[in-house]
């Protein structure tokens, strides 16, 4: 065979081949994206009965942070945000940080109007780790995934172990929530300390 067949031969294997490759990395890629990408929109029932959602976890113990998930089909406002809460329990499943307290449970979850209210056990309190940073990113990581994903809800209230007026260390729960996005930016960097004898003035 001539030098040039057997080259004609050789570019018409490897094309198909590079295009198989090509097409399968494509379709390898959206699939990740996709089950990471923040949903462009709050939940919705989709044609199979899938309901597309925001939860928020913590990064780094300092901020929160959105992760995507599909839960299964529910047929109405509270039981959908059951559902949701069930899955923000069960924590991450990407490389995010679960905020919620070991032994956590929900007891009761109800919409009223744009109020949510959300019964949580003592464990809520009682397994809370010390700290003002982590009573906030538990508490509004809670508040924030109601909020994002049921937009008439405009507070959220929070009762633990029935006490509807629960004051933890550093947060009071007396009142409702309204969601605190602000928590998701990452800390501002500190500023540099020139080193020794560098002439700067302190």
């Amino acid at each position: 065979m001539a030098a040039h067949t057997r080259k004609k031969v050789t570019i018409s294997i490897i094309i198909p081949f590079l295009v198989f490759i090509i097409f399968f990395s494509i379709m390898i890629w959206q699939k990740y994206r996709s089950s990471y990408e923040m949903p462009a929109t709050p939940p919705e029932q989709g044609a199979n009965g899938h309901q597309a959602v925001t939860l928020f976890f913590a990064v780094d113990g300092t901020r929160l942070a959105r992760e995507a998930r599909v839960l299964d089909h529910c047929d109405d406002d509270d039981a959908c945000l059951k559902n949701v809460l069930a899955a923000l329990l069960n924590g991450p499943v990407g490389a995010f940080e679960q905020t919620m307290p070991e032994g956590t449970a929900v007891y009761a979850a109800s919409i009223d109007g744009d109020q949510a209210t959300i019964e949580f056990n003592s464990a809520f309190s009682d397994a809370m780790l010390s700290g003002s940073s982590a009573e906030m990113l538990a508490v509004y990581a809670v508040v924030n995934t109601v909020a994002v994903n049921f937009p008439k809800i405009q507070r959220v209230k929070l009762n633990i172990g029935g006490n509807t007026g629960t004051i933890l260390r550093h947060l009071d729960l007396s009142e409702p929530l309204q969601p605190d996005y602000s928590l998701e930016q990452p800390p501002p960097p500190e500023p540099e300390t020139p080193p020794p004898g560098s002439g700067v003035n302190n």
